[in-house]
């Protein structure tokens, strides 16, 4: 199998594990992340300074950003947020073999990892291992197919409302033209004094 169709079948399972999670089962993770993980998919989703306050909209957001960021690496850098503490509880449970561990080892830690985060989440967090080109992808690959826990649901189309890159409200531009502007005054009146030293 190339390696090309072997990594768009990587981001197809990624994509569909995502799209799995419901609007709460992404809130629930969100809300288990460490501050600075949540500052950064709010930041990758173009939040604005605060972050979302709402959960459904913060979940609109993060669909829109997936959507658009299959092939650019939006999706991955998503899911790799989303799934951190997921991952590092499995390194930690899995121990030596975290690397390249067997089907059995990996299935012996499912059930804490569904218990402390939920299935969605788990299954998020195998696929963007399968994504992220780990020793065990290909094992890892068949259990979100076929294993009677951890396979995903079918496949379904979600419609989101793919919103354009961000871009600056109109207070956030009138902020930094002003900066600029005052940046430039400073310098002309920097050259100004120095013309002025130098004709002394």
């Amino acid at each position: 199998m190339s390696q090309l169709k072997t990594r768009l079948q990587a981001l197809t399972l990624l994509d569909r594990a995502f799209n799995a999670m419901t609007d709460d089962e992404i809130a629930a993770s969100v809300a288990a992340l460490p501050d600075d993980h949540r500052t950064a998919i709010d930041d990758a989703c173009g939040a604005r300074e605060g972050g979302f306050t709402d959960p459904s909209a913060r979940a609109l957001a993060m669909r829109a950003t997936a959507a658009r960021g299959r092939m650019n690496g939006g999706l991955e850098q998503l899911c790799t947020l989303l799934t951190d503490p997921c991952l590092a509880k499995c390194i930690e449970l899995l121990g030596d073999n975290s690397d390249n561990p067997t089907e059995e080892q990996l299935l012996k830690a499912t059930p804490t990892l569904i218990d402390e985060f939920g299935l969605a989440t788990t299954r998020l967090m195998i696929a963007t291992s399968v994504a992220g080109e780990a020793t065990a992808a290909e094992m890892l690959a068949s259990l979100l197919r076929h294993h009677e826990t951890l396979a995903l649901p079918p496949a379904t189309r979600v419609e989101v409302e793919v919103r354009p890159a961000p871009t600056a409200d109109d207070e956030t531009k009138a902020r930094r033209r002003a900066a600029k502007e005052r940046k430039q005054a400073e310098a002309a009146a920097r050259r100004a004094q120095q013309q002025r030293a130098k004709h002394r």
